[in-house]
């Protein structure tokens, strides 16, 4: 094993050859060495009592599940490019480059700001938020 490899001497197959056979071996390596540490985990978090007896892979799917992303709302462009009009920005994050380009050339951002009554059209929060004229 301490054979020492010339690799400037090696083809180009030889040594994918032996990428590939590097590849293989660490990744059963760490396959195993991660099954013994999840066993460690589960016998330490036993003796704390804070898992149930049951498969340690069942409880690392369990804790998987319940961590679910909380859903935030939708939000609505504000602005759109008016020699484009799929092209819309909610006024949040980094702004589009259509609109920075524009802002440099002189335009102020309330030319592009989307006008109420085509917001009400995509916005179903704005139809409810507002009373109804009558």
């Amino acid at each position: 094993m301490s054979k020492k490899l010339n690799l400037d001497a090696m083809s180009i197959d030889e040594m994918w050859q032996l990428h590939e056979e590097i590849i293989r071996v660490l990744s059963v390596r760490l396959t195993s060495e991660k099954c013994e540490l999840e066993k460690r985990l589960a016998r330490l978090l036993r003796e704390k009592g804070e898992m149930p007896q049951s498969d340690p892979v069942d409880w690392k799917l369990k804790k998987d599940a319940s961590g679910k992303r909380r859903k935030y709302p939708k939000v609505f462009p504000k602005y759109r490019n008016p020699d484009d009009s799929s092209e819309t920005w909610s006024g949040r994050g980094k702004k589009p480059r259509w609109l920075t380009a524009a802002l440099k050339a002189g335009h102020t951002i309330e030319e592009f700001v989307i006008s109420n009554l085509e917001g009400n059209k995509n916005n179903p929060r704005q139809q409810w938020a507002r009373p109804a004229a009558e």
